[in-house]
């Protein structure tokens, strides 16, 4: 069978978690046409080789593993998609994909991004005249951007390359003085560091001849704030309804659970995390650099001078409830461990984007599918009960239980709202 991506067909897959791993597999495999080869991969039978595993990093001497699952019943921009997640955290997909089911009941999430410019820092010191150094720079540009094309010709013969520079002055500094130039440079739809960091190294020596100084650091930033992606979802009161509470209750409290991130750090920390608890399985799922994405996202929630909310949820004059997020993501489908790990592949196949920029808004979505599920759990029944209810396989494995007990035990804990080890032994016990 092709590998090209698969026709997209329904992301809402009824009645899922009540299946065992292979027969959602086999339904997973229906849903987006998946070969026997991705079905073996996705489905972890020695996925990884360890003669390629001991090619992609240093010192191999096994294999980790974690949890690969699907999230269901998102629609994006009007397109339906099955979302592979790689997370060890119990109720992470679950929340997600009951999120998404509410909201594809109201139109789903809508998204934009900006074009994948990456930048990279060339750090010039030793100068007694920064902001003179930054006028020769910039009256270099066109030179410099030559420079830099010339060193990648099959990126721009695919669109991108080097489009600018910046030049930032620091007048004073531990070091004194010192002019930052920055490339920016459009990688199309790779992840980019590799690109950028050869451009910053391959006009360093040139940057030093025009400034008078000498350079130190050619290095890409992992504050993507040229790449932004955003997403945002409209909710009714009546789908935010509870058994136990009105819809425009729920949103009053979502609404009042976002404002003390927005202007508090100790909740930000929190609720970002949550954010991030949708974005950093997708992003490992998918082969690509979590550690960017995580140290990108808090940059910017910080870019204020105080570190406050990537998300933003809001009452419109209707009733309903407004969720919007935007934060960098620089995310590729070429290079790297995209590119070399077979499961990484695979999942991408199951999520069926097209372009890097696609990918980015898809993560962003699920980011924010996962801070509602997080503020709805706050402003309803609690952030336990649930997450706990969901916990309870783990417990009852810490206590103990193996096969069929797992299930049985996991039921009977939550069913008693006491989830323990404890109380899953004296279960596992009287079986």
């Amino acid at each position: 069978m092709s590998k090209e991506t698969p026709t997209r067909v329904n992301s809402r897959l009824e009645s899922l978690r009540n299946l065992e791993p292979e027969a959602r597999l086999d339904v997973l495999a229906q849903a987006v046409g998946l070969d026997a080869d991705d079905k073996t991969v996705l489905a972890g039978h020695d996925v990884l080789p360890m003669s390629l595993a001991n090619g992609m990093i240093e010192n191999v001497i096994g294999k980790f593993e974690l949890p690969l699952a699907v999230a269901s019943n998102f629609t994006i921009n009007g397109k339906d998609f099955l979302i592979p997640m790689a997370v060890e955290e119990p109720s992470v997909v679950a929340a997600a994909s009951y999120m998404a089911k509410i909201a594809r009941d109201v139109g789903g999430f809508k998204t934009s991004s900006d074009q994948p410019v990456m930048r990279a820092q060339i750090q010039v010191v030793g100068l007694s005249d920064p902001n003179g150094a930054r006028h020769r720079l910039l009256a270099a540009e066109a030179e410099l951007k030559e420079m830099c094309n010339a060193r990648d010709k099959v990126l721009v013969s695919l669109g991108g390359g080097c489009i600018g520079i910046e030049v930032h002055v620091f007048e004073t500094s531990p070091a004194g003085p010192m002019a930052v130039l920055h490339i920016l440079v459009d990688v199309r739809d790779a992840m980019g560091a590799n690109t950028v960091n050869s451009m910053a190294e391959t006009i360093a020596p040139r940057v030093a001849e025009i400034t008078g100084g000498h350079t130190r650091l050619r290095i890409l930033s992992n504050l993507a704030d040229k790449r932004l992606a955003r997403a945002h979802v409209t909710l009714t009161p009546e789908s935010l309804t509870t058994k136990s509470m009105d819809g425009a209750d729920v949103i009053d409290g979502m609404v009042e659970a976002c404002a003390l991130a927005l202007i508090d750090p100790y909740r930000a920390a929190t609720h970002n995390k949550g954010v991030m608890n949708g974005i950093d399985p997708v992003v490992v799922a998918t082969g690509n650099d979590w550690r960017a994405i995580e140290a990108g996202a808090h940059a910017w929630a910080a870019r204020s001078g105080q570190y406050t909310s990537l998300t933003t949820w809001e009452k419109s004059a209707d009733g309903s409830l407004n969720g919007t997020i935007e934060m960098p993501m620089a995310l590729g489908l070429v290079g790297g461990a995209t590119k070399t790990h077979p499961a990484a592949q695979a999942a991408l196949r199951v999520l069926g984007v097209e372009t890097a920029q696609e990918l980015a808004e898809v993560t962003v979505a699920v980011g924010l599918a996962q801070n509602m599920a997080a503020l709805r759990a706050l402003a309803t029944e609690g952030i336990q009960k649930g997450h706990m209810a969901l916990h309870a396989r783990n417990i009852a494995i810490l206590a103990g239980a193996t096969g069929p007990q797992i299930e049985i035990v996991a039921k009977q804990i939550a069913s008693k709202g006491h989830v323990s080890v404890d109380a899953a032994k004296e279960i596992l016990a009287g079986l």
